[in-house]
């Protein structure tokens, strides 16, 4: 099984439709659920993919505007009736905390989880870090202060050539150094390099979270070397003018993105409720970059 997967719980813009849901996606890292975004309709969403409230500890939040945060107060009251304990981080605006904390405590006064805010600000950041993944966050360019998300996994270790290993009688003690890149030296003062103990690590992986946002190039160098980037699309080429005046990028934009960024896949979503199916934007994105896929609620992604 994948380590590091991308559920699609929303994909649609401000209006829900009969299609689609408004943002929201779960990042499912190692059995640890990461939602972006929090759209109404999360909770429901969460049940039909069958991800489990009880793994979820971190929330980040692109922006203020409802239909990327609406979805928050009945999430969390959801998970209070559900005796969900441990910590839940909503990782938001300065004004989003404000603003939760207070409708929360209104409609949901006993909660058996502590409810924490990390302020975040539309700048290069770390927000977030365990022992195996980054989440960082980097300036987006719409109507309101907004931010992407970069999942970023730290490097893993290399692995023991176990054959090797026992020639040399490498002591236990020792063993998880040499696996992080150190030689080793016997006790007779010989050096043995590391490449001859071990093998290559497993590669690394990363993800971009491109939330609203007009096209801008330093989306591009922000996310660049990112594997998968999720990108909004909100409208065709076509409308390339309404997307600006909108604070929105087309599927071509978002596609140029991708391109400039050296990703290997991208994602489009946040589809205007005007688009009886995505085709026209898939195309194009495809035209510009052929590796796109079009989000659709239900959606897993493997990373890795």
């Amino acid at each position: 099984m994948s380590d590091f997967k991308v559920n699609i719980l929303g994909c649609g813009s401000a209006t829900p439709s009969l299609r689609h849901m408004p943002s929201c996606q779960v990042i499912d890292y190692r059995d640890k659920l990461m939602m972006i975004d929090c759209g109404e309709g999360a909770q429901l969403a969460m049940r039909r993919m069958k991800l489990k409230y009880s793994r979820l500890n971190h929330i980040f939040i692109s922006h203020l505007h409802g239909d990327h945060c609406l979805g928050l107060p009945g999430l969390l009251s959801t998970m209070a009736l559900h005796d969900i304990e441990g910590t839940i981080t909503i990782h938001t605006f300065a004004d989003g905390a404000e603003i939760i904390q207070q409708i929360v405590d209104f409609f949901c006064r006993e909660r058996p989880y502590e409810l924490k805010f990390n302020i975040i600000k539309p700048e290069n950041a770390i927000i977030y870090e365990d022992k195996s993944l980054i989440v960082e966050t980097f300036p987006l360019y719409h109507r309101v202060p907004c931010v992407g998300f970069i999942f970023r996994e730290k490097p893993k270790l290399r692995h023991l050539n176990r054959e090797m290993v026992d020639f040399y009688n490498v002591p236990i003690a020792m063993r998880q150094a040499i696996k992080a890149g150190e030689d080793f030296v016997t006790p007779d003062g010989e050096i043995i390099p590391n490449h001859r103990l071990t093998t290559p690590a497993q590669p690394s992986f990363s993800y971009a979270y491109c939330s609203d946002t007009i096209y801008n190039p330093l989306v591009a160098e922000a996310v660049k070397g990112c594997d998968v980037i999720y990108h909004e699309a909100t409208y065709d080429d076509s409308k390339i003018e309404k997307a600006a005046q909108r604070g929105h990028s087309t599927a071509g934009q978002a596609a140029q993105i991708a391109v400039d960024a050296e990703a290997k896949k991208l994602i489009i979503g946040h589809y205007s409720k005007s688009y009886l199916d995505e085709s026209i934007l898939l195309d194009d994105a495809c035209r510009i970059f052929p590796n796109t896929i079009a989000a659709n609620e239900g959606m897993t992604i493997d990373i890795s």
